[in-house]
């Protein structure tokens, strides 16, 4: 083969790769009111969710029988208690997530206001307990507030041992009064 031939074959060769090694991309274009029409149906599903959200929420609240220092107060089964243990009031890992349920709720009903209530079990004195409980509450107020929730949504109250969730006399009842537990002020 003679230099002349090599050379051809050689340009050939590149041509023909140069062609068939990079095919075109094909780009495809969505229609502008494919993408308009997408995004209303996400809308319209994402605000069927926050309404049905809505009314679970609203169906949990339940008056609670006593009044509260602000007039009529909801309970609601969505927002859970957080527990202490015997003479703490700091904020368990368990419990933190409890928190972080609680503080998802309220984000989602910026207009919901709290009353965070701190609780005791009955050992210690009453001026012991009500220190302890105003504690256990701000504690709770003070994890909420750092993980999102408006300071000037959350309010606290200590009641010390006065008002036990349970009024048995041993370590089981006990346990359940060492608590914060959360009630609704105004939605």
């Amino acid at each position: 083969m003679s230099k002349k031939s090599l050379i051809i074959t050689i340009l050939i060769l590149c041509i023909a790769l140069i062609m068939t090694g990079c095919p075109k991309k094909t780009v495809v274009k969505e229609e502008p009111s494919v993408k308009k029409e997408a995004a209303t149906a996400e809308a319209e599903r994402k605000a069927k969710e926050a309404e049905k959200a809505k009314g679970e929420f609203e169906k949990s609240l339940v008056a609670k029988k006593t009044p509260g220092i602000e007039g009529e107060v909801f309970e609601s089964s969505l927002l859970k208690d957080v527990h202490f243990d015997f003479d703490k009031y700091d904020i368990r890992p368990a419990d933190a997530a409890v928190l972080k349920g609680n503080a998802d709720l309220l984000k989602k009903y910026h207009s919901v206001k709290i009353q965070i209530e701190g609780h005791c079990d009955e050992r210690g004195t009453v001026e012991y307990n009500l220190a302890l409980g105003e504690r256990r509450a701000n504690s709770t107020r003070n994890y909420l507030v750092s993980i999102g929730v408006s300071p000037e949504r959350v309010s606290t109250i200590s009641y010390g041992k006065e008002r036990p969730l349970d009024p048995a006399h041993n370590e089981a009842a006990w346990t359940k009064n060492r608590r914060a537990h959360t009630i609704i002020t105004a939605k």
